[in-house]
């Protein structure tokens, strides 16, 4: 079983990373086996993370799922154009999108790894 879970973009995708994030859910979908039935839990346009329940009983499986999280945040908060330095709001966005996902998910061990992280940052 495949869950996907959406949440809101905060600007537009850059062409090259919106195909490479569609490359690794068809990758990820051709990994999980039954994609055709899975439920999503939607909260308007935004970025969509498919992951199979299966893969969080694992810690890799789990760091794993919790990477294409972060990099999917990353995507939907932008640095803005022009410049590298990431500004409070953009980490802010970012840590708001990824704690978002992560209680959507629901998961311990994801929760777990969302702490973790955020008392080391």
């Amino acid at each position: 079983m495949t869950h996907e879970t959406s949440m809101k973009r905060a600007a537009a995708a850059h062409p090259k990373i919106t195909l490479l994030m569609v490359l690794c859910g068809v990758v990820g979908l051709a990994a999980s086996g039954a994609a055709s039935a899975a439920p999503s839990v939607d909260d308007g346009p935004g970025f969509s993370i498919k992951y199979s329940p299966e893969s969080l009983s694992t810690d890799a499986g789990v760091r794993a799922l919790y990477s294409r999280i972060v990099r999917a945040a990353e995507e939907a908060c932008p640095i803005p154009t022009g410049t590298r330095v990431i500004t409070s709001r953009v980490r802010e966005c970012r840590a708001q999108s990824v704690a978002r996902v992560v209680h959507q998910i629901n998961n311990p061990r994801l929760a777990a790894l969302l702490e973790d992280n955020a008392k080391s940052s």
